[in-house]
């Protein structure tokens, strides 16, 4: 067996549903007169599958301190990842959360290192823009769980977002990653069908949950449109619940 087959047949099976892929964002809770933790609870409630805490700006206490609190309000079958932070999800577990895992960048701590640091049980997500990027991504020592591949659209949610790659770009990509590659990156409702067609695992959403008026309305925006679309339902065979 290749180790890109590997990698797929240790990615897919029942465990993580990256379907409906919240990536919070701070400022845009706090403009619309919610914490990180009410919006989550809210998002979830209209079928949001799971949950990254993004906190570019934050202090490691206050990082800590959403993780938390977003921990306390997730069922169990929702996943909840840290971004980029370590040593954030370390502290989250000693304080007896349940994290299922960390996503990085390219330019974030080596993946390798982060396996190490989270452990094998944990699940590992990598962003990725290029082919070169994904094929190192799925032969990686660092037994990397799934890959976010972007920017679709253009945002402004980040500011090092790479170039746009459009739906066939994403397409392209996705078609020959070994690994289940999610969507990021100004994904609409819309988009989603042509996602799951082109064998996307799901769409992670920022703006469009995060900056909405009723966060639970959007969040089942986005999950009729990936229900009601055709295609496989690809899952990362970890336990969520640890």
């Amino acid at each position: 067996m290749t180790a890109h087959m590997t990698a797929r047949a240790r990615s897919m099976d029942a465990g993580v549903d990256l379907s409906v892929y919240l990536v919070t964002d701070t400022a845009q809770c706090a403009a619309r007169g919610r914490t990180v933790a009410e919006t989550v609870a809210q998002a979830v409630a209209g079928g949001v599958t799971a949950v990254q805490i993004r906190e570019k700006h934050a202090s490691g206490r206050e990082f800590l301190r959403t993780v938390l609190d977003v921990a306390e309000v997730l069922p169990e079958h929702v996943a909840l990842m840290v971004n980029d932070r370590v040593d954030v999800f370390l502290a989250a577990r000693a304080n007896g959360a349940r994290v299922t895992g960390v996503h990085v960048g390219q330019s974030d701590l080596p993946a390798t290192s982060v396996r190490q640091l989270i452990g094998e049980e944990a699940v590992l997500g990598l962003s990725a823009a290029t082919a070169e990027e994904l094929h190192a991504a799925a032969t990686s020592a660092a037994r990397v769980d799934h890959v976010g591949i972007g920017a679709l659209h253009a945002t402004r949610t980040k500011d090092d977002a790479p170039e746009p790659l459009g739906l066939d770009g994403f397409a392209a990509l996705a078609g020959a990653s070994a690994l289940p590659a999610v969507a990021i990156g100004g994904v609409v409702p819309t988009d989603l069908p042509r996602l799951r067609v082109a064998g996307a695992a799901g769409a992670a959403i920022v703006s469009g949950i995060c900056a909405a008026d009723d966060p639970r309305a959007a969040a089942r925006t986005y999950a009729d449109a990936w229900s009601d679309s055709a295609g496989p339902r690809p899952r990362i065979r970890k336990d969520v619940s640890a």
